[in-house]
């Protein structure tokens, strides 16, 4: 069996199963356990499932002690994919009723960003809800934007003053998003000044966290990828949610947020010599 056809049974099984062990999945095609697990690699990086201890699980259903939720998308060729959020109610929302959550505190967050940014600079603005905003900032502006945001791109799309770099990859229509190992692989050649960095999370002992196991990925690539990291977290994200680690607030350069932000993260990020902006 061609590995194509093996990674589509793969999909089907897992898709109407749920989930399925590495065991299983060997006995089935009648191949090693390696190459199963080679095969779940490659799924997991696309987008296409979620990679596990011993096997896989759909993107629908990622219930590892908490109920998750995924828009499976095939967008030509395509899927989309899932949230990594807690709890037994949360499911991922939509991108645009995100957005009307914390649109105040996120605007004011945008502009101190965009005034962080130099013309002439090459920046990364990551997926998220915040950085569209900081793209209406930074219309007009001599610029060169790098983004697998696809609200970024139509805020920009048509604004001659800034290059525009969309990476490509798996589109996620329901947070507007490119994700997979295409994404990662483009990012790995480019260097930007700075990375405008979202998150879902700020722990109290410096962690920063996301929820989006399709993203966390991405969110690393453009974190090499950049001389400079900013991270955008409203005061909403302290603690958040999420158990995916990014990075920690001592790695990051320049930390802008609101003022009811916890102040512990914030004198860790200014004692290894970062900059706090509170808006």
């Amino acid at each position: 069996m061609i590995s194509a056809e093996r990674r589509r049974r793969i999909l089907y099984a897992v898709d109407h199963e749920g989930a399925t062990s590495v065991r299983d999945l060997a006995e089935r095609m009648e191949v090693s356990e390696s190459t199963i697990r080679r095969d779940l690699q490659v799924l997991d990086e696309d987008g296409e499932l979620v990679r596990t201890y011993g096997g896989a699980i759909a993107l629908e259903d990622r219930t590892a002690g908490e109920a998750l939720r995924a828009e499976v998308l095939r967008p030509q060729p395509a899927t989309g994919a899932a949230s990594f959020e807690g709890g037994s109610e949360n499911r991922e929302r939509p991108l645009d009723l995100v957005a009307t959550t914390d649109r105040p505190l996120e605007e004011r967050v945008a502009a101190a960003a965009a005034a962080s940014i130099d013309d002439g600079d090459v920046v990364i603005l990551d997926i998220g809800t915040t950085t569209p905003l900081v793209a209406e900032l930074l219309r007009g502006r001599d610029l060169t934007v790098i983004t697998s945001n696809l609200a970024v791109f139509d805020v920009l799309r048509d604004d001659d003053a800034v290059r525009l770099v969309l990476l490509g990859g798996v589109v996620r229509r329901n947070h507007q998003s490119l994700v997979g190992s295409v994404t990662r692989q483009v990012l790995s050649h480019l260097n930007a000044d700075t990375v405008l960095l979202s998150c879902t999370g700020v722990r109290n002992n410096g962690r920063v966290v996301d929820d989006m196991a399709v993203e966390e990925p991405i969110k690393h690539a453009m974190i090499e990828a950049a001389e400079k990291v900013v991270l955008l977290a409203t005061e909403t994200k302290f603690p958040g949610t999420g158990s995916l680690r990014l990075c920690s607030v001592s790695e990051v350069d320049v930390l802008i947020t609101t003022e009811g932000a916890d102040p512990a993260p914030l004198q860790l990020c200014r004692d290894a010599g970062g900059k706090v902006i509170i808006t």
